[in-house]
């Protein structure tokens, strides 16, 4: 089963909309190894982080992060190391649409 390390997913998701930034394709695992979110604007603005095995629909029991702030022009960054299945989405979220996510990790298929 060959690995591929690569971006997973980029986002800059709309105002208040929970976005799927990664959806683990058919016959493929993943490992999404670091996740950095920046807020590109001086507004401080909060996010949230969610995974959602095999595509279910969003549930409280899925985030992993929820109204964690970032400050203006800061960013934040977590090594997560989580697992993921065929299907499994990781979705983001933020109040304000200002900040971009970016999710590194990789496939195995």
């Amino acid at each position: 089963m060959p690995t591929t390390y690569k971006v997973l997913g980029q986002s800059k998701p709309t105002a208040a909309t929970a976005t799927a930034l990664y959806t683990v394709p058919s016959a493929t695992q993943a490992v999404a190894s670091t996740l950095n979110i920046s807020n590109l604007t001086n507004d401080v603005t909060t996010v949230r982080i969610a995974v959602r095995p095999a595509g279910a629909a969003l549930e409280d029991k899925h985030y992993l992060l929820y109204n964690n702030t970032i400050p203006g022009y800061g960013s934040a960054q977590f090594t997560i190391g989580i697992t993921l299945g065929a299907a499994d989405v990781v979705t983001v979220y933020d109040t304000a649409g200002k900040c971009a996510f970016n999710l590194f990790g990789s496939e195995i298929s």
